[in-house]
């Protein structure tokens, strides 16, 4: 299945300029932590600017669905979720299988939040998800004491997983920079007794140390070699209910950030975008590449730092994306790929095999995405090697692979391009980033 039931395709046309002031959704892994975190917790924890996408909606029915309280309130005008949480080990066994929808983070972080307590789940998700492995997740949470009663031809889904009665510490290193790993390890730690281990040869993302710390775990993070780190959970902490903001996601924000910067005389704002510099290296890749990225009115909240961003359009150069830095932007290349066929010279991405495993083989559907439109593209291993010759002739449509990114890129990508690019659906843009095109329509661009 490469659409949804009922396909909306859009198109996308060249426009003067990107003007305005926004805020982008909120962060999606910060979403999704806060409400696993808040049900795990005792007390109530009040989530302001929580991403309100299908894949957090999901995050949030799973933990209605082992037993925490979650509401969505309206609070004159200011939308706050609560969360009145089960308590570390505390899940109740579901009814009914967990359904995450499109969503691999939401899912695997409910793993190992699952994998900590003494209950069986299901767990299950749309044809997308079920392609995807989970066999990094099941192996470490099994040497924890959880088992996979079943599951589909190589650890996919549909799997029931029964939780460990007794979750055992481990020391595990990940054999991939992987957040989701690491976290779903983490989150099965707080059940155990003693510390639990974690070490990474490339540091990931840290928004679970960070909130696990929020909530009053007690955890500790420590270089390890040129480029990793060590984490150490003390388990069976007692988790406090939280008030979390929840920063603008980079992610999202990476969308008209580029938007701005290929489109001639664009001008944009965005405020509260998290600056989390393991989330930041896109903004470090454009900077390089030329582009005018301003920050300014730095705050944090929860420990993670956030700041307002203006973007100007800018003359982009092609450069080498070293391999190191794919973790902190690991879902960017996509729209950085579009960056990248407007500026001049050739840009190299090293180390993409991560992209091959997502919502689709991204690699593969980026450089369709762009060899559709005129651009010249090459894979080379897990090398993306675009030739950007400062504009992109466009005409093309995109197959989206059910691919939200996918979609957003072609679109970002239309706003600048010779002729118009078209999608052939955008349904899943909601997943992530429901707002996506009124938002952009309001900076001034001409999608229909």
């Amino acid at each position: 299945m490469t659409h949804s039931g009922q396909p909306t395709p859009l198109e996308a046309r060249k426009c003067q300029s990107l003007t305005g002031r926004v805020r982008v959704p909120g962060d999606k892994s910060i979403s999704h932590r806060s409400l696993i975190l808040g049900a795990l917790a005792v007390g109530e924890t009040r989530i302001s600017g929580l991403l309100e996408g299908q894949d957090v909606l999901n995050t949030a029915k799973a933990m209605r669905a082992v037993g925490a309280r979650v509401e969505r309130m309206d609070e004159k005008g200011a939308i706050v979720w609560s969360v009145r949480g089960a308590g570390t080990g505390g899940f109740a066994t579901p009814a009914a299988p967990l359904d995450f929808g499109n969503s691999g983070t939401g899912c695997r972080l409910v793993m190992g939040a699952v994998a900590g307590c003494p209950i069986t789940a299901t767990f299950d998700g749309d044809s997308s998800l079920r392609s995807r492995p989970m066999r990094r997740i099941l192996d470490p949470l099994e040497l924890m004491g959880a088992r996979v009663i079943s599951q589909s031809d190589g650890g996919r889904l549909p799997l029931t997983l029964a939780g460990a009665r007794d979750p055992l510490p481990i020391v595990y290193r990940t054999p991939v920079a992987s957040a989701q790993i690491k976290s779903a390890v983490l989150l099965a730690g707080l059940s155990a007794p003693g510390i639990t281990t974690v070490i990474e040869n490339e540091a990931s993302r840290d928004h679970t140390e960070l909130m696990l710390k929020h909530f009053g775990a007690s955890i500790v993070s420590v270089p390890d070699g040129a480029h990793g780190r060590k984490i150490s959970l003390t388990g069976q902490p007692e988790l406090r209910g939280s008030d979390v903001v929840v920063p603008a996601d980079p992610s999202s924000a990476a969308f008209p950030i580029v938007a701005a910067l290929i489109t001639p005389g664009s001008d944009i704002i965005l405020t509260d975008v998290m600056t989390n510099p393991l989330r930041t290296g896109l903004f470090a890749t454009l900077r390089e590449m030329g582009a005018s990225i301003e920050e300014s009115e730095t705050r944090s909240d929860a420990g993670e730092p956030m700041a307002q961003l203006r973007v100007r359009a800018s003359r982009l150069r092609g450069i080498e994306v070293p391999a190191a830095r794919a973790p902190s932007m690991i879902d960017e290349y996509l729209v950085l790929a579009v960056a990248a066929a407007f500026a001049e010279g050739s840009t190299v991405m090293r180390g993409l095999q991560e992209l091959r495993v997502k919502e689709s083989d991204r690699l593969e559907a980026t450089a369709a995405m762009l060899r559709v439109n005129g651009v010249k593209v090459e894979i080379d291993g897990d090398d993306l090697i675009v030739e950007g010759r400062g504009h992109v002739p466009g005409g093309g449509l995109v197959a989206t692979h059910m691919d939200h990114r996918i979609a957003m890129s072609a679109l970002v990508m239309g706003c600048a391009s010779d002729e118009p690019v078209s999608v052939d659906d955008t349904a899943f843009i909601a997943t992530s980033f429901p707002d996506f095109i009124p938002m952009m329509q309001r900076l001034g661009a001409d999608l229909s």
